[in-house]
């Protein structure tokens, strides 16, 4: 990861009058339709951003200029950013976005997510070489976060602004089975040079449409956030599947992958495993202890696969602690304050429900008991609450309950699927994953379009930080930075 950071930062900072090679996670950037000022592109490897500046008379008609930064992708692909201009610009109808093209040539076929510096939000396309462009507008104004998606021969464009969900519009439109694809900008002024940062960059091959979950699996991401300003940098990549990070109080995520515990480090991208002895067939529903000095961790244990809960130092053991029995799957969610309770989700009595276990004694207490599934279970920092998921309701929300499973009530309200409530370790704040009104509200699937959510703890209503391609192992555990201030979460494409 280092080696890649230094190389792209050398070739993003060697500008040249024509194509720019290797930026970042893009193939080159050229002017396209050569407008009469060279455009050019400068890659933050720290931050990951794309500071664009370019000129160009216009992208509509039958011939367009603008500067872009591409790379070939065949198939499908899912393109997302945050954008904003800089300045406050010449031109009311000067352009920034992704754009996906046929050819190189000024009068190609194409497919944008087009923002305007006035209020228009549109997709724009060009349906036959030559032709003039058309649109299908959009009624998000000012977006901060934009998104063009290609599935099969329909362009998608989703588009946001900060908090909101997003808003989307469509159009079929055969383009070449591979496409330049990537971001642009356009000035609307041929003799005026305009400038825009893109970050929280992603272009995301997705899992192919007839995958079979828990057999199939694509690459992994993990990511930081910052929570405050919403950039997201990449820490680590790899081509198989990564899952639920946790932070450690050491300034390392420890992450599942295939079965067994690693530590990946933030300060030197060192990856360690983590002993776990026999427990090596370990899902992604581990936690840390709120001192940082144990684990919990669910293995699937004996011919049965139970998943069975157990717990051991974080610096690893040759013989975890087993705390339940073989009485059904538990699946763990989170430590008490005190260390001393583990809080999970149980089938007992034909049922899911919420229940504690004393680690000491192996006791279990049934905090809820309903038909329907109750999920995620996890304790304030002080102690006196059980936030956890429900789908009594019919849509899988969010509830909380005081420590001894009294005084239920709902705490979220919206149409979409909410699991996983994380508290900040300040306890000010909940992050949460919401899956769309689409989803089998039972089920936290694998490789879908969904939001990382942010609501007070102490009530309110919640806003979208981040819009993720990902699901099953994104954000299934704690994994708030010790200051409260980041957060690490998985997000997936085909590498």
């Amino acid at each position: 990861m280092r080696k890649f950071c230094t190389v792209a930062f050398l070739l993003a900072t060697a500008y040249t009058a024509v194509a720019q090679q290797g930026i970042g996670v893009f193939d080159a950037a050229t002017n396209v339709g050569n407008p009469a000022i060279q455009g050019k592109v400068q890659y933050n490897a720290q931050t990951q951003e794309y500071t664009m500046q370019g000129a160009g008379s216009n992208m509509w008609f039958n011939n367009d200029q603008f500067q872009f930064l591409y790379k070939k992708i065949k198939g499908d692909f899912i393109i997302s950013a945050t954008v904003r201009f800089l300045g406050e610009g010449v031109n009311p109808h000067r352009k920034i976005g992704i754009i996906a093209r046929d050819q190189l040539t000024a009068n190609s076929r194409y497919a944008d997510a087009c923002v305007h510096g006035d209020d228009l939000t549109s997709l724009q396309y060009r349906p036959i070489d030559d032709a003039n462009t058309e649109q299908v507008t959009l009624s998000v104004f000012h977006p901060n976060h934009i998104e063009l998606e290609r599935r099969g021969d329909t362009f998608y464009f989703s588009a946001a602004v900060h908090g909101e969900h997003y808003k989307t519009v469509s159009k079929v439109l055969p383009l070449n089975e591979e496409v330049y694809a990537g971001l642009f900008i356009c000035s609307h002024e041929e003799k005026v040079v305009e400038k825009a940062v893109f970050s929280n960059v992603r272009v995301i091959i997705p899992a192919p449409r007839n995958f079979t979950p828990y057999r199939e699996y694509i690459g992994s991401h993990i990511e930081v956030m910052d929570v405050q300003t919403g950039l997201r940098t990449i820490v680590h990549s790899a081509a198989n599947s990564l899952q639920a990070p946790n932070w450690t109080k050491d300034n390392q995520l420890l992450y599942n992958s295939e079965g067994l515990l690693y530590k990946f480090n933030l300060a030197n991208g060192a990856i360690q495993k983590v002993n776990t002895g026999f427990a090596n067939q370990n899902n992604n529903d581990h936690v840390l202890s709120f001192d940082g000095k144990q684990i919990g961790i669910s293995h699937h244990a004996g011919e049965k696969r139970t998943s069975t809960l157990y717990t051991l130092p974080i610096a690893g053991s040759d013989q975890p602690k087993q705390v339940t029995r073989d009485t059904g799957h538990s699946w763990l969610h989170g430590f008490s304050p005190d260390g001393k309770k583990l809080v999970f989700t149980g089938w007992r009595k034909n049922q899911y429900d919420i229940w504690t276990i004393d680690i000491a004694t192996g006791k279990e207490t049934q905090l809820t008991n309903t038909p329907t599934l109750d999920d995620s279970p996890e304790y304030s920092p002080d102690g006196k609450w059980i936030y956890f998921n429900s789908v009594r309701t019919g849509t899988m929300k969010l509830w909380r309950m005081r420590a001894d499973g009294s005084n239920e009530e709902q705490v979220t309200f919206d149409e979409y699927n909410d699991w996983f409530p994380h508290f900040s370790p300040d306890g000010k704040w909940i992050v949460y994953l919401s899956y769309p009104k689409d989803i089998d509200p039972t089920d936290h699937p694998w490789y879908k379009k969904v939001y990382i959510r942010l609501m007070p703890a102490a009530g309110g209503v919640p806003k979208t930080i981040a819009y993720v391609y990902g699901g099953q192992g994104t954000i299934n555990v704690p994994s708030w930075s010790p200051d409260s201030k980041r957060i690490a979460f998985v997000s997936n494409s085909k590498l």
